[in-house]
């Protein structure tokens, strides 16, 4: 008895599926065998206008491989500070503004096999650091931190910015099938060989001056990492943390107009992933 063209795309679907499937446990077993059981540690700090904080966060970090510093154009010696306390940091201009372009360009300069990404405002706690590495060694290609699993907890986040954050990763969670607990919170390691799957905007574009943020150069970095991490189907640990309130000045973050950064970028990446899934079919026909 034949099958129905509706049935043998049903068919086609789950061989693609399984081939996917097969193919990234596949490129994942390839990782793990060539990752350290000891990593060295690149720990990323995007800084603009932090000195006074970091006097207090980098005294406080465990021994690692390097401190990779990014300064967005900073006017109180937070450069000189990171020098004056680290001798040996690694420091880089962006070339843009805002906390992606920041991270994207710290990324392309690390040497170590895992990246930490670390505010400079005190709020992530170094002492944190190998319980996030321990994910990774674990087996994890991405730990991510969650204010929100026991263990974690915030001395920070408002209301409105706790029901923002429940609606965004529901949003998440339902588009791409995850169960996270936790999408906007910046805390989170991985793997460094894959920088170059997260396929992250140019951070060496220059743009001119007034032009307004370029999508991904903002706090929804954090977001698009995880929807990058989710469709690539990597193995995702949460790791329980504690968001502590920033040491000193002010946050950039501005609840509204970066939420709907954020909603953005899930809304595009969800597209990308039905393109991409939309293009696995095509190649079946």
């Amino acid at each position: 008895m034949g099958v129905s063209r509706r049935e043998a795309e049903t068919v086609a679907r789950g061989d693609l599926s399984a081939h996917r499937s097969a193919h990234r446990s596949a490129q994942s077993s390839e990782r793990m065998s060539t990752r350290p059981a000891q990593p060295r540690i690149s720990v990323v700090v995007p800084a603009l206008n932090e000195a006074r904080n970091l006097r207090e966060v980098l005294p406080a970090l465990p021994p690692v491989h390097e401190v990779v510093l990014v300064d967005g154009g900073s006017v109180d010696g937070t450069v000189e500070t990171a020098r004056e306390l680290l001798p040996g940091v690694v420091t880089v201009a962006q070339l843009r503004r805002g906390k992606g372009n920041a991270l994207a360009a710290g990324f392309a300069k690390v040497t170590g096999d895992v990246v930490v990404m670390l505010d400079a405002d005190g709020s992530a706690d170094p002492a944190e650091i190998p319980r996030f590495v321990a994910a990774l060694v674990d087996g994890a290609d991405f730990a991510k931190g969650t204010r929100f699993r026991p263990g974690g907890g915030s001395e920070d986040i408002t209301p409105v910015r706790r029901l923002g954050n429940r609606f965004l990763h529901t949003w998440m969670n339902v588009s791409f099938r995850t169960r996270f607990t936790d999408l906007c919170y910046g805390y989170n390691a991985f793997w460094a060989d894959l920088v170059p799957l997260l396929d992250l905007p140019d951070h060496e574009l220059v743009t001119p001056a007034g032009t307004p943020m370029l999508w991904g150069d903002g706090f929804e970095i954090e977001t698009l990492l995880t929807c990058r991490v989710a469709a690539a189907g990597l193995a995702v640990t949460e790791v329980p943390s504690v968001e502590r309130a920033r040491i000193h000045g002010e946050t950039n973050l501005r609840t509204f107009r970066d939420g709907f950064r954020v909603l953005h970028t899930l809304r595009t990446e969800k597209a990308r992933l039905a393109r991409d899934r939309r293009l696995d079919r095509e190649l079946l026909d």
